[in-house]
């Protein structure tokens, strides 16, 4: 079973889209984890309903907590995944009918896998125009990927910062969780105006390098252990570099 993760923030707007993805899925071994995160838009009205009418689909699961942010709307449904496989979708994305099934196929030896995505402006214009299988937001965030829920156990988001998924992928690729890549771009990245990576936040950006900083300057000291190599701190400063580039172009 895949434990497919969904935090929600005012996502009224796109919700509804994002869901019916996850059932038109072709895998249907699925656990749909719904986390609302304090919406004050109704986000998860119509599933509430539903869930008390009896009409709710039963791999649907519906969870809210007060705004805490992204993170701990993440971490929560870590808690409630049941499946041997997880993955994360944003409430403003939605996935191509066998973006399961493909990874599923291809996790076979590895501990996850990693694909690329189609981004899609507000109009749709783009959908079919615009395929990333390699780009610095797929670097970066934890979607687009499937894992075996073994490789992740120990792994949290950092709560109550901005750009927690960097230090979330930063802490994947340091624990020595293996990985294979495909060029499959069937994550369909919404360009939403109003999300986190449309606009700077000089301070959480900040706050990211000194974790990113923090993280180079705790690995153990002995290089040549199997999770700590001295490529960890080539992904690491890597990582700054790349970043730091990315919002001075923002």
């Amino acid at each position: 079973m895949i434990s497919i993760i969904v935090p929600i923030y005012n996502a009224a707007d796109y919700i509804q889209a994002c869901v019916e993805s996850l059932l038109r899925q072709t895998e249907r071994d699925l656990q749909l984890i719904l986390v609302d995160d304090g919406s004050t838009d109704g986000s998860l009205q119509p599933y509430e309903a539903m869930r008390r009418e009896g009409t709710l689909d039963p791999r649907i699961e519906l969870y809210r907590q007060p705004h805490a942010g992204q993170s701990a709307a993440r971490n929560l449904g870590l808690q409630h995944a049941r499946g041997a496989y997880i993955a994360f979708l944003d409430a403003d994305d939605s996935l191509a009918p066998d973006w399961c099934e493909q990874h599923l196929k291809a996790i076979a030896g590895v501990d996850y896998v990693q694909s690329g995505y189609t981004r899609v402006a507000t109009d749709k214009s783009r959908k079919s125009k615009d395929k990333r299988p390699y780009t610095i937001h797929q670097f970066t965030s934890p979607c687009m990927r499937l894992y075996r829920r073994e490789a992740i156990r120990g792994l949290r988001f950092v709560e109550g910062m901005i750009y927690e998924d960097v230090v979330w992928s930063v802490d994947l690729w340091t624990s020595g969780a293996t990985c294979r890549k495909i060029t499959y771009t069937g994550y369909y990245y919404t360009l939403n105006p109003r999300s986190t990576t449309a606009t700077r936040h000089p301070e959480a950006e900040q706050r990211l390098f000194r974790e990113l900083r923090q993280r180079l300057h705790t690995l153990p000291p002995t290089p040549y252990t199997i999770h700590h190599t001295p490529y960890t701190r080539i992904i690491i400063l890597y990582t700054i570099i790349r970043l730091k580039l990315h919002f001075l172009c923002k």
